[in-house]
């Protein structure tokens, strides 16, 4: 079969890793990637993560790094001067005359000051888009700020609420938000090229990792600090989470209130359960010495299967703690076949999405620095894509009906994605099920109505219709049926066994209607020995490895909270556009599968190839990393919240920030000793850095210290509480990231917007539907029900407006 993106060529000049692994999601579907490179190559070459940390030897020279080799497997590799040769340059601009996409990671107006940017690039190609990955975005007060990873992530205000009150807070490991910058510019990508075709006009998409990893790496608090002015998210960890059992650790997930209770009469402590406010996180947290020793008492009596055996039974979201190592050996992995086997030696994550109708890209190695010189300058071969239809409306997926039964936040994130391209969007609950996000509030609002409240809910499902249908009524399951009848795509990410009962399977959705395509999202697959488990993006991030690279060396590891569900949620757009080219080159309607587990050990691949290629078992180091040093967060003054310290990330990637670093610091003399001036230096030293670091940052207020460090060119970040960290942002007031708009029950509210703007226009956000807020609408002008049959719904309870249990 035809891949997916046959047809889609790519320039790609971005380095070290958001970029890279764009283009590698789409040469795996198919995409053709001619990688250019500076003469001394991508700097990503030369990284060895487990040697940046003294664990292993330097890489020999002129060997590339196993993880740049998983990152630019399937590629081809051109090498073009473009800082400094014209020549180069005009080679350059040729070769846009035969791509659809060019996508770039260099400082906003790099490529304009060398006349190569987005104009130059349209006047060589009307058709060809521009793909600019940056920290802040295009545009901004912060624009040409400079940024890492773990600066970024304290900008979030994710990790001011990840840690504990002794320690402090802890960044989430293995520089995530590059990873997921990357996932979705890979659909910046597919969505320009998909646009060109509908209107022969490329599109500058601006893909702003801060608003990103804003989407990604907190729920909403800042949704919940609108709604609850001055509540403070605290520094914190689950409780329960993971916890020792006899023969290792386990994982545990309990984001409901039912989870609990039985989580509560597994562990023979039955009398919590009658406590309702150990229902609540914080309230768990504060209580945590008190509980954690009941819960480990009972835990450490018990194997890991044991555990994982009674928890199955009772639907307790539950993993054994993965790691590079033990993701290989696991039942599920094996029987999945999800990790594949590279030519250079070493073993990698798949893909993690499988197509009834469509291959996938075979596996090559990674491009000598290059290698494919002659042949790319020689022509590209013909293989550009047909044009499509225009769209039926504003946006690349106008016309497009979608029918929406997924809950919690990965599936609801696709969907609001969906949305926001131009897609027309039914959310479907049943007063009986509303979906369950609606009631992670975590407080009681005053009118009662807990249900419309929730700040994941409002976050991740802007743009929709909703309507309640009780699918274990005959009369609901019908009109479901009518609407998947009338669907090109249907998206769910239950347990394959849910959506099966209903017959909304694959062979059901198909029986329907052989034109839809069916996007399914299970946690982990639809095969394999976990098959039937329920699992939140924490279970994932447990099994998977992200948590094991998280958190303290003398602590358990520690969940991320809830990465891998947007960025599945991303993975399923990718995928459906996937699906959507298949039927333009004259597929029909097909499955999607997407296993949020293989979106997460996707994140977390570099564990199995530094494990695979050098024998070294990656760990968690608190706010060291391989990239920086210094590189940790220290106690300041914080001028919003005058009784409490607060918390500036600051970070040195380069010896000239390092140098820049010290200036601003006065240059004293301790930061004058010869072995600081490399970063392998600064790194064996590490703890006496910090140590004059602190003492520097103790006096001084957090607005200063990231303004000062910011001015000079050295990466910094100010711990913000999340619920107080977004509006207001300078930054992300200036580039319009919250659109405010009135909730009829929550007020004034900010919403977010995509982090990916095309031709600096923000996408428009509406409200998120309350419950049943479109039934008379859909049901009527949609299915056709007249006003007695309405109210004959309402009356049998097969739809309403209010959830029938409360």
């Amino acid at each position: 079969m035809p891949t997916p993106f046959d047809g889609l060529r790519v320039l790609d000049l971005s380095t070290e890793i958001a970029g890279p692994f764009a283009t590698r999601l789409l040469a795996d579907m198919g995409a053709l990637i001619i990688k250019v490179e500076p003469p001394e190559g991508d700097p990503l070459r030369r990284m060895k993560t487990s040697a940046a940390l003294g664990r292993s030897a330097p890489l020999a020279e002129g060997e590339d790094g196993a993880l740049f080799q998983w990152l630019n497997a399937t590629k081809k590799s051109l090498v073009l001067d473009l800082a400094e040769s014209e020549v180069d340059r005009a080679t350059f601009l040729r070769l846009v005359g035969d791509v659809d996409v060019v996508l770039e990671s260099f400082a906003p107006g790099w490529l304009d000051a060398r006349g190569i940017g987005f104009e130059a690039i349209r006047g060589a190609n009307p058709a060809a888009s521009l793909v600019s990955i940056t920290p802040f975005g295009q545009d901004g007060p912060w624009a040409n700020h400079v940024a890492t990873d773990f600066t970024l992530q304290a900008e979030t205000g994710s990790f001011s609420g990840r840690g504990y009150e002794d320690l402090g807070p802890v960044v989430a490991g293995g520089r995530l938000g590059e990873y997921c910058a990357g996932n979705f510019a890979s659909v910046a990508a597919a969505i320009a090229w998909r646009s060109a075709r509908q209107t022969g006009r490329g599109l500058h998409a601006d893909v702003s990792m801060l608003e990103t990893m804003i989407l990604c790496f907190q729920p909403y608090q800042f949704i919940q600090g609108q709604m609850r002015p001055g509540e403070q998210f605290p520094v914190m960890v689950e409780v329960p989470s993971i916890e020792p059992a006899s023969d290792g650790m386990i994982g545990f997930s309990t984001q409901t209130s039912q989870q609990w209770h039985d989580l509560c009469v597994m562990v023979e402590q039955p009398e919590w359960v009658t406590d309702d406010s150990l229902c609540l996180g914080q309230v768990r947290y504060q209580r945590r010495e008190e509980l954690l020793e009941k819960i480990q008492e009972w835990t450490r009596a018990h194997t890991i299967d044991e555990i994982v055996d009674l928890c199955i039974q009772l639907r307790i979201p539950v993993a054994p703690i993965g790691n590079g190592e033990t993701v290989l050996e696991t039942d599920h992995m094996i029987a999945r076949g999800f990790f594949r086997d590279h030519p250079e030696g070493f073993r990698a994550p798949g893909v993690p999405f499988r197509f009834e109708d469509g291959d996938l890209a075979p596996l090559s190695r990674a491009p000598k620095l290059g290698e494919h010189g002659d042949e790319i300058r020689a022509g590209l071969r013909d293989r550009a894509a047909a044009p499509l239809p225009a769209p039926a409306g504003d946006g690349p997926l106008a016309g497009l009906k979608v029918v929406d039964f997924t809950a919690f936040w990965a599936g609801p994130f696709a969907a609001t994605t969906l949305a926001e391209l131009g897609a027309e969007v039914i959310k479907v609950e049943s007063i009986q099920r509303p979906d369950g996000m609606r009631f992670a509030s975590g407080f009681i609002p005053e009118d009662g109505i807990v249900w419309e409240w929730a700040p994941v809910f409002h976050g991740a499902n802007s743009g929709k219709k909703a309507v309640t249908l009780n699918l274990d009524d005959e009369e609901g399951l019908a009109l479901a049926r009518e609407l998947v009848r009338q669907a090109d795509v249907v998206i769910e990410n239950f347990s394959p066994r849910v959506m099966e009962r209903f017959g909304f399977d694959g062979p059901g959705v198909k029986a329907l209607n052989p034109d839809a395509i069916l996007i399914r999202m299970p946690a982990f697959g639809l095969d394999g020995p976990w098959r039937d488990r329920v699992g939140f993006a924490m279970t994932i991030e447990q099994a998977s490895g992200l948590a094991w690279v998280t958190g303290f060396p003398d602590r358990e590891p520690t969940v991320p909270r809830g990465i891998c569900d947007p960025v599945g949620g991303m993975t399923a757009v990718l995928a459906l556009l996937g699906a959507l080219e298949r039927k333009a080159q004259g597929a029909g309607g097909q499955m999607i599968e997407v296993s949020l587990l293989e979106v997460g050990l996707l994140l977390a691949g570099e564990q199995v190839v530094e494990k695979t290629a050098y024998g070294v078992l990656l760990e968690r180091a608190g706010n060291r990393g391989p990239v920086a040093s210094p590189q940790g967060v220290y106690v300041c003054r914080d001028e919003r919240n005058p009784d409490d310290a607060g918390w500036v990330a600051i970070a040195c990637a380069s010896e000239e920030q390092w140098a820049a670093l010290v200036r601003v610091l006065g240059e004293p003399e301790w930061a004058k000793a010869p072995r600081y001036a490399t970063e392998a230096g600064r790194r064996e030293d590490a703890a006496e850095i910090d140590r004059e670091l602190a003492a520097w940052c103790r006096g001084r207020h957090a607005h200063e210290i990231r303004d000062t460090l910011a001015a000079a060119g050295v990466p910094v970040g100010w711990l913000l509480n999340q619920r107080e960290n977004v509006p207001g942002h300078e930054h992300l007031d200036a580039r319009g990231f919250l659109e405010f708009l009135e909730h009829p029950l929550a007020g004034r509210i900010g919403y977010p917007r995509s982090s990916i703007r095309f031709d600096g226009e923000p996408a428009k956000r509406t409200l998120p539907p309350l419950l049943g807020e479109h039934n008379e609408e859909i049901l009527r002008e949609r299915l056709g029900q007249s006003e007695e049959q309405l109210r004959a719904l309402e009356e049998k309870k097969v739809i309403g407006t209010r959830p029938s249990f409360l």
